[in-house]
């Protein structure tokens, strides 16, 4: 018995009846055969149901091919039954990779020019969605035609049509220019708006075309008419101005214009007034109870930041207020652009509102803002003895998500400033004492403690409360990190080379001391139980060597690279102008060698008798000598960043004028077929050498890309 075939809505509910995904392929397969069986006979008058059944089995990800061929016959029909389901089929069956969808050419054609307005949507539509090039340098005179049509059903669906094949074809551009100008009087909404589209795609892909409509106000085309160009952006000043002051807001239609405005003043050469209008329209939209709005607001707040710094600055408040928002995407951009409205007369203020924030903020958060506090702090730091404390708050509030370099940038900072060491000792110490789970923040304490513990012990810091600290505090609270099992490895070597350095530093016995190294002397750890090992060794062996090898470290610059060598450059040009002492004959050998260098002899030459030790001898000669100074040599280029075909590379020069001056240029290149938006990259250069920090923020396949990250494999041709 032959079952015969099921109507659409009795297929579908009976698909939607299958309780396995195996039932559903057997009701599919049944179907599908009939459906072929159907084709086969040729009947006329079902065609258009089967193939509306096939259609549905195709949306269902199921093979749909066999009914390419029916759809061009449904469209070729009289009927308008078969033309809907057949240009429906082929907009769902027919792409450019198949030869077949040209087959329909001169049946759009023919529907496009019967006058019949639904079967010309139909045909439009398809058009605009499959229409290959081919196609679309057939048809475009009809197209053209029916733009200037009295019926605005049909005009909307030509423009649409229109704008796809000026994306597939840009030549066609000349064909659809002459009659954007009259379209633009009309007074239907959707008309004007897919004109507007139109212009736009016109003006993108045709310099001809932008020209010409460079004395166009339309609100949409601004940003692409007066980028770059100043006369047309002093025109729009007044317009932008006048949409700006004049649109209403009690709707979320005039808040879209609003933002449209801002974006078009972001865009073009606009004046100084109308970009700080732009920029305290986004201000309003922090107040508005919309979350999305609030998120536009961020985000267009924190592309202007680097332009208009000082206007988004008077909004500083408002988005401080932000951070404390339940949402986390709202909360992540108040972060960032807090971070960067820091300058350096507000830093003190702003490091308490991040602070603040840093100990309630989501634990997904505390990465990045902790990172942010130390790089402002580090950067706009009043004081030496702010930055600390700064440092200080962030290791105890959130020590176990700052970055590795967090130790070594607040030691060598402790380091060199010799009048805060007494106060970062004591500081460190009380801190120390009350949590020991913050491994950086333990780290820093047990170097410091073993750096100046006599410091600690002396209790003369009269910037803190008196703390009285015994020696067997402190070598107690030092076991205990050692102990502790919420101690790392290398917090534990901390903590032994701390109380090695007390060995010295304090003025008891330091048997409890000796005992303690020489039980870590067969630690698990390897590396502990080495250093242990050694510093028995020391006790045992080289005891009268301790004190010299343990004494405190020297104090360390924070000047940078630059300074250094400004400095360096500065003494030896006073070396040489000062009046030289008399040199005695090994210095006037070692002169004359240097001559027999710049001369290029062989290294046969005998030298000359030694010239006399007087001020215009050797030395004079040397510094009279017309030598050029060596070129500087290359630096090669080097790769920092590289995520979904997004690359950041650096370039590096020393201008031959002043070889001291190493000038870096970032490239970004973007490989990937997405486009990449709202880049923005912030650098700084931490106060020591050999080290470069990178912030990348941008929008990439539409999804929002942040990175923060250090570059510490400089070429050493950039730092010698």
């Amino acid at each position: 018995m032959v079952v015969p075939s099921l109507k659409l809505q009795d297929l579908i509910e009976e698909i939607r009846g299958a309780k396995t995904q195996a039932q559903e392929r057997e009701v599919i397969q049944k179907e599908c055969a009939h459906i072929r069986a159907s084709f086969r006979d040729g009947d006329p008058v079902h065609r258009h149901r089967q193939l509306a059944k096939l259609l549905y089995v195709h949306m269902l990800g199921y093979p749909a091919h066999f009914g390419q061929m029916e759809c061009l016959k449904l469209i070729a029909s009289s009927r308008f039954t078969d033309k809907r389901v057949g240009y429906l089929g082929a907009m769902l069956l027919l792409d450019e990779r198949h030869d077949a969808h040209l087959l329909i050419t001169n049946s759009i054609k023919n529907d496009l020019s019967q006058g019949i307005q639904p079967v010309q949507g139909l045909a439009l539509c398809t058009l605009s969605t499959m229409g290959s090039a081919e196609m679309c340098r057939d048809l475009a005179p009809e197209v053209e035609k029916l733009l200037l049509q009295p019926s605005p059903y049909v005009r909307k669906k030509a423009i649409l049509t229109a704008v796809h094949m000026i994306r597939k074809v840009p030549e066609l551009s000349s064909v659809f220019l002459p009659p954007c100008a009259q379209l633009l009087h009309e007074r239907h909404h959707g008309i004007l708006l897919g004109t507007i589209t139109l212009i736009t795609e016109l003006c993108e892909r045709s310099p001809a075309a932008l020209r010409h409509f460079r004395k166009v106000q339309i609100l949409r085309l601004l940003r692409i008419l007066g980028r770059n160009h100043e006369d047309s952006s002093e025109t729009m000043n007044d317009l932008l101005a006048q949409v700006a002051t004049n649109t209403d807001t009690s709707r979320n239609a005039g808040n879209a214009v609003l933002f449209e405005t801002v974006l078009t003043i972001m865009d073009i050469r606009s004046a100084a007034g109308l970009r700080v209008l732009a920029v305290n329209i986004l201000g309003r939209f922090l107040l508005n109870s919309d979350r999305n709005i609030r998120y536009v607001a961020l985000t267009s707040l924190l592309r202007l930041v680097q332009s208009d710094h000082s206007a988004v600055q008077r909004h500083r408040p408002t988005v401080v207020e932000c951070l404390r928002e339940t949402d986390a995407s709202l909360s992540r951009r108040a972060l960032e652009l807090s971070l960067a409205l820091v300058n350096s007369s507000n830093v003190r203020a702003m490091m308490q509102e991040l602070q603040a924030f840093l100990e309630s903020c989501p634990p997904d958060l505390r990465a990045d803002c902790a990172s942010g506090i130390l790089l402002a702090a580090e950067r706009f730091a009043p004081t030496k003895r702010w930055h600390i404390d700064t440092i200080l708050h962030v290791l105890t509030t959130a020590g176990t998500h700052v970055r590795d370099d967090a130790v070594a940038n607040l030691t060598q900072l402790i380091g060199g400033a010799q009048e805060l060491h007494a106060y970062s000792v004591r500081r460190l110490y009380n801190a120390l004492a009350e949590n020991i789970s913050q491994q950086p923040l333990v780290q820093v304490a047990a170097w410091c403690i073993g750096e100046y513990g006599d410091l600690l012990l002396a209790g003369n810091c009269e910037e803190i409360e008196p703390l009285q600290v015994d020696e067997e505090e402190v070598l107690a609270l030092l076991e205990k990190v050692l102990q502790s099992h919420m101690s790392l490895p290398a917090t534990r070597g901390y903590a032994l080379t701390a109380l090695m350095k007390l060995s010295t530093r304090l003025c008891g016995d330091n048997n409890r001391i000796r005992q303690v190294v020489s039980i870590y002397g067969s630690c698990l750890d390897v590396e502990l139980q080495q250093r242990a090992v050694e510093y028995d060794t020391l006790f045992r062996k080289y005891d009268h060597m301790r004190a010299a090898i343990l004494e405190k470290m020297p104090l360390v610059e924070r000047d940078g690279p630059q300074a250094d060598e400004e400095a360096k450059e500065s003494k030896e040009a006073a070396q040489l102008s000062e009046a030289a002492p008399v040199p005695t004959e090994p210095q006037a050998s070692q002169l004359l060698d240097l001559l027999d260098l710049l001369d290029g002899t062989s290294g046969d030459v005998q030298h000359p008798p030694p010239l006399d030790p007087s001020p215009g001898g050797a030395l004079v000669h040397l510094l009279d000598l017309p030598c050029a100074p060596p070129s500087p040599a290359p630096i090669p280029d080097l790769k920092v960043f590289e995520r979904e075909g997004v690359q950041l590379n650096l370039s590096f020069i020393r201008p031959p004028e002043n070889p001291a001056l190493l000038l870096i240029t970032v490239t970004a290149t973007n490989f990937s077929e997405g486009d990449v938006t709202h880049f923005i990259c912030q650098a700084a250069v931490p106060k020591a050498p050999l080290r470069l920090k990178l912030r990348l923020t941008y929008n990439h396949f539409h999804q929002s890309v942040q990175e923060i990250f250090e570059v510490n494999n400089l070429p050493v041709e950039s730092w010698q």
